[in-house]
């Protein structure tokens, strides 16, 4: 090609960006116009007061959980225009501490391709996402998913790569990847299946975040463990690895696998000479209640952060009616202990403490009124039984909270037979810390080794109903808003 030539179609290529990043600007613009005009249209019943939720719309997987230039960012799976999934953009909240969470401008929106979920990293002053591309095709399964990326030097405004997409797959189900980088290079856990239908995991790595090269399947289900493992997770927690994942197609096996699908993780080693993981304890389930999924976790200053996906899929979702659906949980910091990874709420929640309501006693059958952005903090004689009900002033959902000494389970009961329940074995303080928001329970016990995160539609303000036959010892706090 001569000079001229390709001084004209570098030209003309630079002109086609332009332009491309001007209709995404003004694209992106018209659609913060419409969530401003839609947010006075949205009902706050059940509305949360410090998760972070959609402004207007559906929200589902937290995507992209990084920090950058001073900030935590939290991306997340959204449609604006319906409180249904439908194609898909990602929203986007920033956060100086994890607690006070800041609304930004939709990150990105679908063109050819809807844009599912993925994750972020800092390439020296690059804020980079990777994304799923997913895109309609004539062929069955009629769609394809591959990785796309997208740049900001500002953490707020983002452009797409020219040459998306930059990893592409056989498999129609390629999805969900999640980059970290370890020396000089880039590595990807990208979630798939097998030929036979059993989910799977695989390792890429790159230079450049644009060029990738196959290097192992790093996990791999022959049956048991479903047929699509999503969004998954590869990283080092206090001298292990840790494989965390979302695997669909789980059957039921006693108290574990009750939700539509599952998220866990499965502990072990690994070796960068030779991607090779071996796992060393099987896979366990990470939260145990009813409305948890697609974690994501990110590391700052030597701690590893999780969030989640505070919903189901294939459940109602009672606040679609009012405009909006789905949130996150609160942060949670993970730590390794023996066999088991434990979750507790991250430090800087104690910062949303305002007025204390109760502190000593809760007598049996006493009952409590409390706001509806409360946090309690339980602690009773575990050779007894213990049993809360919580429910709103006005009605609406209910839940229990037991402990059962005889066979050392913890139980979540939002009644007709909607149990989740499982053993615990506390490692240190045997106390319940239970966050309530205005249409969630988050359930922690002793040192984080059991948690559940389960939605409830009360109405009112909470009513928390000790039918214990024993006292029990309680601190309570309303807790500021913080969204």
């Amino acid at each position: 090609m001569a000079r001229a030539e390709f001084l004209l179609v570098t030209c003309l290529f630079a002109i086609a960006s332009s332009l491309s990043i001007r209709h995404n600007e003004s694209a992106i613009g018209d659609l913060e116009e419409y969530i401003e005009i839609k947010k006075a249209e949205i009902g706050t019943r059940y509305r949360l007061q410090y998760h972070v939720s959609p402004p207007v719309g559906w929200m589902n997987d937290p995507n992209g959980f990084s920090y950058y230039k001073g900030e935590f960012h939290l991306f997340y799976q959204y449609y604006p225009y319906d409180s249904v999934w439908g194609p898909m953009h990602w929203g986007h909240f920033s956060s100086p501490d994890l607690v006070q969470w800041n609304q930004l401008p939709t990150a990105l929106i679908p063109e050819e391709e809807m844009c599912f979920s993925g994750s972020a990293v800092v390439d020296g002053d690059t804020f980079t996402l990777i994304y799923t591309g997913r895109e309609v095709v004539e062929e069955e399964p009629l769609y394809k998913e591959s990785q796309f990326l997208a740049f900001s030097d500002d953490g707020v405004h983002f452009h797409k790569y020219e040459n998306n997409p930059v990893l592409t797959s056989k498999i129609p189900d390629f999805r969900d990847p999640k980059v970290w980088k370890y020396e000089n290079d880039w590595y990807m856990v990208v979630g798939t299946k097998t030929s036979d239908e059993y989910g799977k995991v695989e390792l890429y790595s790159s230079k450049d975040l644009k060029s990738w090269e196959f290097l192992s399947v790093i996990g791999e289900s022959t049956g048991e463990m479903g047929y699509m493992w999503e969004c998954p997770d590869f990283f080092n927690l206090d001298g292990k690895f840790i494989l965390l994942m979302s695997p669909q197609g789980v059957q039921p096996q006693g108290d574990r696998y009750k939700n539509t699908y599952q998220t866990g993780y499965i502990i072990g080693s690994f070796n960068y000479d030779t991607f090779e993981f071996i796992p060393e304890v099987g896979f366990q389930e990470i939260d145990f209640g009813h409305d948890f999924y697609a974690s994501q976790t990110t590391e700052h200053n030597g701690k590893r952060y999780l969030a989640a996906w505070f919903s189901m899929w294939d459940v109602e979702h009672p606040e679609d009616v009012d405009g909006w659906a789905g949130a996150m949980t609160i942060i949670r910091e993970l730590n390794l202990v023996g066999d088991r990874i434990t979750v507790k709420p991250i430090e800087e929640m104690l910062t949303l403490r305002q007025e204390s309501i109760k502190t000593g006693a809760f007598a049996s059958d006493e009952v409590l009124t409390l706001p509806k952005a409360s946090e309690l903090i339980i602690e009773g004689d575990l050779n007894e039984k213990i049993e809360l009900l919580i429910e709103g002033t006005e009605g609406g959902g209910k839940v229990w909270l037991r402990w059962d000494p005889e066979i050392g389970k913890v139980v979540v009961d939002r009644g007709s037979e909607d149990i989740r329940q499982v053993e615990w074995l506390p490692i240190g303080e045997q106390i319940w810390r239970v966050f309530l928001d205005t249409s969630s329970l988050e359930l922690f016990c002793g040192e984080g080794e059991v948690v559940f995160s389960s939605r409830v539609y009360a109405d009112g303000e909470w009513k928390i109903s000790n039918l214990s036959p024993q006292s029990l010892l309680v601190d309570v706090y309303s807790l500021a808003r913080s969204v």
